[in-house]
């Protein structure tokens, strides 16, 4: 099979019938019928299993992964590739802010760089200034605390060849960042320059993004261990050198100190720091304990697909 297009469902209703059109016909003038279209329900709460099952019964192109519940939109995507046959596959949301004729653009960067994956990337994230102001923090931490520089505003859509994906599901933790994925995976990547529409309210939201930044982070980088470490040494040297202040001042000023707010701000800051500190060795302990427990990321409840002639 030539091509494979991978879309996750999540509230996709109102859009799901117009996505398969536009993706088949752009799938029919590349490859001719020699495409699939895989659709992953994400335990989406609306009736988008129904029509996609339905698409099935009408389209022998058309495969449908039906999770047993929501995993989230990584896994789901992940699930995705996992049951794409194509030689490129061509993985895009389906809710149409990313539109799927872009495959055609991808196909022909593709061709002409000889490259293993061209990805879109807004050249101005959509969203209120809060979304663009958050979503540009995210990066600079991430890079700040990871050491890797992911493309900043990433989309989801993104054209790849099979050797690319092949090498991508070979990663296996149960914390799936996919952005993070993409990179260190490495191979011959290319970015193209699109313009995501807005047609739905964002799912990520501030509390998402931040546990998707502990999440990220501590998958990729041990760095706030390390930290913790120096920070106990800063600290320890400083409470070194506050007590050489204090036995100087005993020995040759003999004036009594008034020392219950620094007492008391050193409680309260070091208590603050202990608990902090135990809780990032405890996110670091939860994850050793998922992935050592190797549960499977997501559990496919059924899969629809007509047979093809």
């Amino acid at each position: 099979m030539k091509l494979s297009i991978v879309a996750t469902l999540y509230q996709s209703a109102p859009y799901i019938n117009e996505f398969h059109e536009r993706a088949s016909a752009t799938a029919r003038r590349l490859v001719g019928d020699d495409y699939e279209i895989v659709l992953v329900n994400d335990g989406s709460p609306d009736n988008s299993l129904d029509l996609a099952v339905k698409l099935t019964e009408q389209d022998s192109h058309v495969v449908v992964v039906d999770l047993s519940r929501n995993f989230g939109h990584h896994k789901a995507m992940m699930t995705g590739l996992a049951h794409a046959k194509g030689e490129r596959v061509f993985l895009i949301d389906s809710d149409l802010e990313e539109e799927p004729e872009w495959l055609e653009t991808f196909v022909q960067q593709m061709e002409q760089e000889s490259c293993d994956v061209v990805y879109g990337i807004q050249e101005r994230r959509k969203g209120s200034w809060f979304e663009r102001w958050s979503g540009q923090w995210f990066y600079r931490f991430f890079k700040a605390l990871t050491g890797l520089a992911l493309p900043e505003n990433v989309v989801t859509a993104r054209l790849m060849t099979r050797r690319y994906v092949n090498a991508l599901l070979r990663h296996e933790e149960r914390e799936v960042f996919m952005a993070g994925l993409w990179y260190i995976t490495g191979f011959d990547q290319r970015p193209y320059v699109i313009k995501k529409h807005n047609t739905s309210e964002t799912t990520y939201t501030f509390r998402r993004k931040m546990s998707l930044l502990v999440n990220s982070v501590t998958s990729f980088s041990n760095t706030p261990l390390v930290s913790i470490f120096y920070i106990g040494i800063s600290i320890s040297l400083f409470a070194l050198a506050y007590i050489a202040y204090l036995v100087t001042h005993w020995l040759f000023l003999a004036k009594p100190l008034a020392g219950w707010t620094s007492v008391m701000a050193s409680i309260w800051l070091l208590g603050g720091m202990i608990i902090s500190f135990i809780g990032v060795v405890g996110i670091y302990l939860s994850k050793i304990f998922s992935e050592t427990k190797q549960r499977p990321y997501t559990i496919v409840r059924q899969i629809y697909a007509k047979q093809q002639d």
